[in-house]
């Protein structure tokens, strides 16, 4: 992987749609369609809480992990490109959190 770890695990994703599903768990997921992805992701992020209030900073770091592969994965299933959420970062860029939650008010 290139200096960008997400964009490259995006494009990873992206291509696993063409791999069989019986050698990638990406693919076996898509396969399941958006609810199934959204399920998974929604598990890993409770994991990713629960490592947070009572497990060790290295457990914290693999559920991470675990919860942006599935984000992704849901992305892709959705098909929306990583870029289209980089866009939205970027816009937030420079302003408070409390200035942009008003605004989406």
């Amino acid at each position: 992987m290139s200096g960008n770890v997400l964009a490259d695990l995006a494009e990873t994703i992206r291509a696993r749609r063409n791999a069989s599903g019986d050698v990638s768990y990406t693919r076996q997921l898509l396969d399941h369609g958006v609810e199934k992805c959204a399920k998974k992701f929604g598990e890993e992020a409770v994991e990713a809480v629960i490592a947070a209030m009572a497990q060790s900073d290295e457990r914290l770091c693999s559920e991470s992990a675990d919860v942006i592969y599935h984000l992704l994965v849901l992305l892709e299933a959705r098909n929306i490109e990583f870029s289209d959420v980089l866009k939205v970062l970027e816009k937030r860029q420079g302003q408070s959190g409390l200035e942009e939650k008003a605004r989406r008010s």
